[in-house]
C-alpha cells in the first residue's frame, strides 16, 4: 500500500517479449529493476507504480501487474 492507503499495482515485465535492452533499468527512480536470468525483472515490493519503465520500453514488454 502507498502512503495514502491505496493499493500499489506494481509493473511486470513479460520475459517472452523483453529484449534485455536495459532501457527500463535506468528509468526506474527506485532501482526496482534488474537483469534476471531470461529478461529484466521488477521487484514488486520496491516498485512504486510510476510507469517510467513502461514509457521507455521499445517493445512494450512492461505493463501493470494484475
Amino acid at each position: 500500500y502507498n502512503k495514502l492507503g491505496g493499493k500499489i499495482m506494481a509493473y511486470r515485465i513479460d520475459e517472452n517479449t523483453c529484449i534485455s535492452c536495459g532501457s527500463c533499468e535506468g528509468e526506474c527512480p527506485v532501482q526496482a529493476i534488474e537483469q534476471g536470468d531470461a529478461a529484466y525483472e521488477i521487484d514488486e515490493d520496491a516498485c512504486i507504480d510510476c510507469g517510467s519503465c513502461a514509457a521507455v520500453c521499445p517493445v512494450e514488454a512492461i505493463s501493470p501487474a494484475e
